[in-house]
């Protein structure tokens, strides 16, 4: 919905040919091995997305349309609720379940991640992942702020095997005057440290977490059915299995930096940036020739 941007950002053109972020993820996703790009959508965006990428991706990979919708009656909840936006991203990868049968990654439309956590995150969904042993890419929180206001993060705890122990949302996180990091909840301001583990929504699973989260996302249906504002975050998924034993996460590290459009004031910079991996080679100049 981009509340806080003001505009469609998924479709918004960054690069030097007008390419979004999510080209670049594609095109370094195909160069990682991934062989399916599944767009999670609303099914009106979908003629617009359609126009966008179809042309490009024709022949390079296959494309499938997967459409988050408000229609609770396919989870057998048969409530009528009124909402503005759909129920989050935990949802969106539920709305995939019919769709998506063999091991895969999530990530977000509007974030850039970076070779890197591509090719780290194939290498996982080839020869480590299981049907209880997922994973998520993790980023030092300090790479992943906007200097124009607060962001949410996932806020890792990771033990000493690399495994993530409990995941906590934290909506305002922020760079402080003197460069540190810290985020505000309701009990004050907390200090983070600077290479704290955050999850920017890049995940790997298997088919198997459809059934895993179905019945925590009936339940949380239930107990949300009064606030319009409520969302099921895949953290709220992640945190569940691994307090009841049903899952393990490995935490892959990663040094590169993510960066997004959360802001307006923040599309110069993400086109800076772009331009520079251009200019020293990391991406040609056109991505679809």
């Amino acid at each position: 919905m981009a509340s806080r941007y003001g505009s469609m950002k998924q479709i918004d053109g960054f690069g030097p040919n007008g390419e979004t972020i999510i080209d670049y993820s594609i095109y370094d996703a195909i160069k990682a091995g991934f062989g399916k790009i599944s767009f999670i959508i609303r099914e009106e965006f979908a003629e617009p997305f359609k126009a966008i990428f179809e042309p490009k991706l024709k022949g390079r990979i296959e494309t499938d349309y997967v459409f988050q919708s408000f229609d609770l009656k396919q989870f057998g909840i048969n409530k009528e609720i009124e909402r503005a936006k759909p129920w989050g991203t935990a949802h969106a990868v539920l709305a995939a379940r019919n769709q998506i049968n063999e091991p895969f990654c999530v990530i977000n439309a509007d974030d850039f991640y970076g070779y890197d956590s591509f090719e780290k995150m194939a290498r996982f969904l080839t020869t480590e992942v299981t049907d209880d042993t997922y994973s998520l890419i993790g980023y030092q929180v300090d790479r992943t702020l906007s200097d124009y206001g607060t962001v949410s993060r996932g806020v890792c705890k990771v033990d000493e095997n690399g495994n993530m122990v409990e995941i906590n949302e934290r909506t305002e996180v922020y760079f402080k005057e003197d460069g540190s990091v810290a985020y505000r909840d309701a009990s004050g301001e907390h200090a983070l440290s600077s290479d704290t583990r955050v999850s920017m929504n890049f995940w790997g699973f298997t088919p198997a977490v459809f059934k895993q989260s179905e019945p925590m996302f009936k339940t949380f249906v239930e107990e949300n059915a009064g606030n319009p504002k409520s969302e099921f975050f895949i953290p709220i998924v992640a945190d569940k299995l691994i307090k009841t034993g049903q899952a393990s996460f490995k935490v892959i590290p990663t040094a590169s930096k993510w960066f997004g459009v959360t802001y307006k004031e923040d599309k110069p910079i993400v086109q800076k940036c772009i331009s520079e991996l251009v200019e020293n080679g990391t991406y040609p100049a056109n991505l679809w020739p």
